[in-house]
């Protein structure tokens, strides 16, 4: 096994206790940005206990990209979207794209998700950008309730508007809050609604209090934890490129804020996810 500082990662984390999933992650991006295959990636993240992983796409082709990964490797499973701010930037490439997502979600078993989509008032601040943002999000909603697949929100700045969306109509059985924002009363206003928060390595980081106080809200079901490799880097290695293998930091730092046995931590997370994502996969299927 090659170790991480082939590529420049960061040195491997303490094995954890029992295995855990990386409940978001970009394993092509990873590979552009540090050359690391998708192969040695996920071989890192198995020496430290991170056994399986949910890979993530933004555009048509990425999408594409996921479930061919999740198709030839059985500890991966897909999500297929259009990014809020692709949507905004490249409306004339959202009808094709919206169709192409819901080809792709109905792929079967091994696409477990329509995401991420939902909206982003960070990067994109016109108000024609925000309602072509919304739009597109309604139509993600319907595309993930029709193929019976997780719906995974991202929400930058977007809180209420991103609810307003979620209130007007059906949704689909599983809702997942990807690298959770907010604070502990938004973090409540989404568990009252039955979703499920996902915590990336931002958690880590000293300024941000409130996302330690939304953990601590959020009931220990309803918890996942993330890489959105290869961004938002958890201590001790922030400022480095992310991969899979260090959601294993994440996970220590939750139990420890958590209070709460590693080992039993690292349990309930990945019944979590399982749940989050529509049953196990892997080994386990």
């Amino acid at each position: 096994m090659t170790a991480p500082d082939t590529w420049g990662l960061p040195d491997l984390p303490e094995p954890l206790p029992y295995p855990v999933v990386d409940a978001h992650t970009h394993l092509a991006s990873v590979t552009e940005r540090v050359g690391m295959p998708v192969e040695a990636n996920l071989a890192l993240a198995r020496l430290v206990g991170v056994e399986r992983v949910v890979d993530v796409g933004w555009d048509a082709e990425s999408s594409r990209q996921c479930v061919e990964t999740a198709a030839n490797h059985h500890e991966v499973v897909a999500n297929v979207a259009l990014h809020p701010n692709d949507v905004a930037r490249h409306p004339e490439l959202v009808d094709a794209g919206l169709a192409e997502v819901e080809r792709l979600a109905n792929l079967g078993p091994h696409v477990r998700g329509v995401g991420e989509t939902g909206l982003d008032y960070f990067r994109t601040t016109d108000p024609a950008g925000q309602a072509r943002q919304r739009d597109a999000f309604a139509a993600h909603v319907a595309i993930a309730r029709s193929a019976g697949v997780t719906l995974v929100i991202h929400d930058r700045d977007a809180h209420d508007d991103v609810l307003d969306v979620l209130d007007a109509g059906p949704l689909p059985d599983r809702v997942v809050m990807h690298c959770f924002s907010g604070d502990a009363d938004f973090a409540r206003r989404c568990v009252d609604r039955g979703f499920w928060l996902s915590f990336p390595g931002v958690v880590t980081y000293n300024a941000n209090a409130h996302l330690r106080e939304a953990l601590r809200a959020t009931p220990r079901e309803k918890v996942l934890v993330e890489t959105d490799a290869p961004y938002l880097t958890p201590v001790p290695a922030r400022g480095r490129p992310n991969a899979s293998y260090l959601v294993a930091h994440t996970v220590r730092f939750v139990a420890d804020q958590l209070s709460q046995d590693l080992a039993d931590l690292c349990r309930q997370l990945t019944v979590n996810t399982f749940e989050a994502f529509g049953g196990p996969w892997g080994d386990d299927d």
